[in-house]
């Protein structure tokens, strides 16, 4: 497992898609194991979404960690066991939509403050929301890959070269910078049958969530941004979302829109080195499709709690919601 681990840790450490998620290194005991951590999501109930080991995975034997951050946020690594979380709004405000949150952090980890804060801020405007928690890059064993990770900042990598938007729509919108990494690849497929799988348990309790089956979302921020794509540009018969949004985080695979492919929302800063021109080149491809798409691409700002423009993306989606008759108030 260590040589595995170790050949999946680089190319996730080289996903430029969640620059604006990595966690700096959380703080830990002397004897090396994480400090207690405590989120809104712990005291929330959870829906395992798997009946029994999920597919694909039955062979892990780790177990998952749960730390935090220098903020007091919590952060997940190791997932073996998919899981939502529920978080339902004020009966009397519930509309009946439903939305699928996927933390963003390189798929080597879930940072749920940010997808907490927007999972409350879409109670508030009577949505269900349920955050996902699907599985990632495995931990590599102490030291393993280290000297070889890139340097993680606000707006990329300091390693590794930016593709142009044309080169990104060249390779059918995959704004993945390991595309040969068969491991990887792998990892990402169980994240988005994750994705697929949260869909399906939600329909199936429709009645117990007083949510409509025929309009349950799926919104991703970076990396699960990249999730949240893929469960749109994948068909399932019964696990396809009723529209998707992403929020910097580009495509993660080939795009292929679906005849019906769902509406989509996108919205990123714009020098975010691969993730501008990846959204880009997605929006370009479901426009070419005939299929609704609305970006906003926005000057500055690292974050929907930065105070700068980009965190403005809440009100648009909402309206987009609205607009797509996907929210009914």
């Amino acid at each position: 497992m260590a040589r595995v681990v170790e050949k999946l840790l680089l190319p996730a450490a080289l996903f430029l898609v969640a620059a604006a998620a990595l966690p700096p290194i959380f703080p830990q005991t002397k004897g090396g194991r994480p400090i207690a951590a405590h989120s809104e999501a712990q005291s929330k109930p959870t829906i395992s979404i798997w009946p029994g080991k999920a597919p694909g995975s039955e062979d892990w034997t780790f177990s998952e960690r749960a730390t935090k951050g220098p903020d007091g946020s919590i952060m997940y690594s190791n997932v073996v066991n998919p899981t939502l979380t529920v978080y339902l709004p004020d009966p009397a405000k519930a509309n009946g939509a439903a939305v699928v949150l996927c933390p963003g952090g390189a798929m080597r980890v879930l940072g749920f403050a940010e997808t907490e804060r927007t999972a409350e801020w879409l109670n508030s405007k009577g949505i269900a929301a349920f955050i996902l928690k699907y599985r990632l890059v495995p931990d590599a064993p102490p030291a393993a890959g280290a000297a070889k990770s890139p340097v993680p900042s606000r707006t990329g990598f300091t390693m590794g070269k930016e593709l142009s938007f044309g080169e990104i729509l060249g390779r059918r919108g995959n704004a993945n910078p390991a595309i040969n990494d068969p491991l990887q690849l792998k990892v990402i497929s169980m994240a988005i049958a994750d994705g697929h799988q949260a869909i399906r348990v939600l329909r199936r309790e429709a009645a117990k969530y007083h949510i409509d089956p025929k309009r349950i979302g799926i919104l991703g921020f970076s990396a699960g941004g990249g999730v949240a794509v893929g469960t749109a540009v994948t068909e399932s018969s019964d696990g396809y979302p009723d529209f998707a949004a992403t929020i910097y985080g580009p495509s993660l695979v080939d795009v292929t829109v679906p005849k019906m492919g769902a509406p989509l929302f996108i919205a990123v800063m714009d020098g975010h080195f691969n993730v501008t021109n990846g959204c880009m080149a997605l929006f370009t491809l479901w426009k070419e499709a005939g299929r609704p798409v609305e970006i906003h691409v926005y000057d500055h700002g690292y974050g929907p709690a930065s105070g700068m423009p980009v965190a403005s993306w809440t009100d648009r989606f909402y309206d987009w919601l609205q607009t797509r008759k996907l929210v009914i108030d």
